[in-house]
C-alpha cells in the first residue's frame, strides 16, 4: 500500500492529511493535530502508526479529492542540500548542449573528443565522494505554485530530481546505517540560472552556486512525503518532465552514481542532518541545456516520479 503525507490548505489554514490514492483525509480524523515537521521530529513513532490509518477505507470513501484540494509545500526544511553531477548522462548532455557549462579546458576540441572526456570525468566522479552543495530554503515553493523566473536571467531550466526527506538526526553514520535516517521521499525540481553557475569575470573562485540556484520559487516541492517503507526500490523509480505537454526527462533513478546511502553518509560525515532536512539526489538526463530549451513565461511544467505524485507548475515573468 502506497500513502503520502501532504499539507493543504482549507478554510483558511493548513493542515497535515494522508494521502492514499486520489483521496486525502486530515490526520485530525484520528486525533493527530500537528503539523508535517513536528511529525518528522517524532518519526519513529510516527512512522508506525501511518500504515494503520492509510487502511482505514471507511474514512478514505468519504475523504476529500486530493487533486482538486488546495496543496500547499509540505513544510519548509530546514536545511536543502543538492547532489551535483550524479548522473552520467545528465552531465554529458549539460556540457554537450549547452557551451556555457564548459570551462576553459574544453575550448576548441573536437565534439568526439569532449563527449569521451566528460565520460571518463563522470567515471572518475563515481568513485568520488559525492560533490554536494547548499540551496536556501527559501527557495521552496509548493507542487502547483508559480515559479518567477528573474527578469536577468537568461537560462532558466528544469532538474527534475528525487527527495529524501531525513526523519532522524543523522551525524557520522555509515551507509549501512543511513536508511533508518530516511522519512521518506518526495518530488523536486531543482530549478537552475543555468548561465550564472559559472563565473566569466575572471575571478577563478569556482561555481556561483547561491546565483545559480537559490532565487525565490526555484525548487517546487511535493506534492507529498511517501514514507520509505511504501518504495520497494529507490533505485527503480521512473521519472518524467514535460514544458507544456512535451517530454524532455524520462529516465530513471537507475542512473544514479552516489547512491543515496552514500550521500547520507558523506554529508553526515560534515554536518549533522535534522529531522525534515531534504537532500536533492540529481537530476537525470533531459534538462533544457541538453536541448537549447530554456523556461520562458508561460510556461507549464509537469514533474512526475512513480509512486510519489504529481507537480505542476506554471512560469510567470518576474516583477519589476
Amino acid at each position: 500500500m502506497t500513502y503520502g503525507l501532504a499539507t493543504i490548505s482549507a478554510g483558511g489554514a493548513e493542515q497535515a492529511v494522508l494521502v492514499s490514492g486520489e483521496r486525502f483525509v486530515p490526520l485530525s480524523h484520528w486525533g493527530e493535530g500537528r503539523d508535517l515537521p513536528a511529525l518528522l521530529r517524532d518519526w519513529p513513532n510516527v512512522s508506525a502508526q501511518l500504515g494503520a490509518w492509510a487502511a482505514d477505507r471507511g474514512a478514505f470513501a468519504a475523504g476529500g479529492d486530493f487533486a482538486a484540494a488546495d496543496v500547499r509545500m509540505p513544510y519548509r526544511p530546514g536545511q536543502v542540500f543538492c547532489i551535483g553531477a550524479n548522473y552520467k548522462k545528465h552531465v554529458v548532455g549539460l556540457i554537450m548542449g549547452d557551451p556555457s557549462m564548459r570551462t576553459s579546458e574544453h575550448d576548441n576540441v573536437d565534439p568526439a573528443e569532449l563527449k569521451a572526456r566528460v565520460e571518463a570525468m563522470m567515471d572518475a566522479r563515481a568513485k568520488a565522494p559525492p560533490f554536494a552543495f547548499l540551496k536556501l530554503p527559501a527557495s521552496v515553493i509548493g507542487p502547483r505554485d508559480e515559479v518567477i523566473l528573474p527578469y536577468d536571467v537568461e537560462k532558466p531550466d528544469w532538474e527534475l530530481e528525487l527527495g529524501v526527506v531525513i526523519g532522524r538526526r543523522a551525524h557520522r553514520v555509515s551507509e549501512a546505517e543511513a536508511m533508518e535516517h530516511v522519512a521518506g521521499f518526495a518530488v523536486v525540481n531543482d530549478v537552475t540560472a543555468r548561465e550564472l553557475i559559472f563565473r566569466r569575470d575572471g575571478s577563478a573562485i569556482g561555481a556561483d552556486w547561491l546565483s545559480g540556484k537559490s532565487f525565490p520559487t526555484f525548487l517546487p516541492f511535493g506534492p507529498m512525503i511517501v514514507p520509505r517503507e511504501c518504495i520497494a526500490d529507490p533505485y527503480d523509480l521512473a521519472m518524467k518532465l514535460s514544458v507544456n505537454g512535451k517530454i524532455y526527462q524520462d529516465e530513471t533513478t537507475a542512473d544514479m552514481m552516489a547512491s543515496i546511502e552514500r550521500q547520507i553518509a558523506y554529508l553526515s560525515s560534515r554536518v549533522v542532518l535534522e529531522p525534515g532536512d531534504l537532500i536533492c539526489t540529481g537530476s537525470p538526463y533531459g534538462n533544457g541545456s541538453a536541448f537549447g530549451v530554456f523556461l520562458k513565461p508561460g510556461d507549464v511544467m509537469e514533474a512526475t516520479i512513480a509512486g510519489l505524485g504529481k507537480q505542476r507548475n506554471v512560469c510567470v515573468a518576474e516583477q519589476t
